[in-house]
């Protein structure tokens, strides 16, 4: 599904504009890596949006998923 978001788009023509010119492999690489985070963040949005109210501990379990290292089910 493409995007609407104006900076989503203008991440994806800059991708397209490293690629067709083939210059700075390390600027394709981060916009990329900032692609990557938009949608993340876009699909996250929809699925709050829809869903129910979190409760105060649902809120705490997810959060605990975006920290660095975080897992509900511990070290394995």
């Amino acid at each position: 599904m493409p995007s609407n978001d104006p900076a989503t788009r203008a991440t994806i023509a800059r991708i397209a504009a490293h690629a067709r010119w083939r210059n700075a492999p390390d600027a394709v690489v981060q916009e990329r890596r900032e692609l990557d985070v938009r949608r993340v963040e876009d699909y996250i949005r929809r699925l709050v949006d829809a869903a129910p109210p979190l409760t105060p501990e649902q809120r705490d379990r997810l959060s605990t998923l975006l920290r660095p290292g975080g897992s509900l089910g511990g070290p394995r």
